[in-house]
């Protein structure tokens, strides 16, 4: 069901710095920040040959990635997004399962503009897991 991996999110504290590591230090190919205010985050993705780094600020209060940086003031690896063929089939194949999906369990637009679904750490493995329709 999963295809190839999208991406791998890390949360940070300083949006700023993440940028300057991975473009100056490590050389990588940097997007610009994207605000995402429906999903409370401040997105910058790394491109690299095999995959993306998708580097997560918080953006308001409210933001998840404030709540995850309380937690975890250094930042780290948030989540993981697999490619899926049809978003829609593999939400009722999980659910089915006994996955638990997060929020309404409807696909929202994410930063790629594509659907996505987040699926509940405590069934993957202590691991939140993105779906995107590929």
């Amino acid at each position: 069901m999963i295809g190839r991996l999208n991406h791998v999110a890390i949360a940070v504290p300083d949006l700023e710095a993440a940028i300057a590591t991975y473009r100056d230090t490590l050389g990588g190919e940097v997007s610009g920040v994207t605000p995402q205010p429906e999903h409370g985050v401040n997105t910058v993705f790394v491109t690299l040959p095999n995959t993306k780094v998708e580097l997560l600020g918080a953006l308001g209060e409210n933001s998840p990635i404030a709540k995850f940086l309380e937690r975890n003031p250094e930042g780290g690896i948030h989540h993981l997004c697999y490619e899926v063929e049809d978003i829609l089939a593999a939400r009722d194949h999980l659910l089915a399962a006994g996955a638990r999906v997060l929020g309404s369990g409807e696909p929202r637009l994410g930063a790629h503009g594509k659907p996505v679904l987040f699926l509940h750490p405590k069934d993957f493995l202590g691991t939140l897991v993105e779906l995107e329709q590929a």
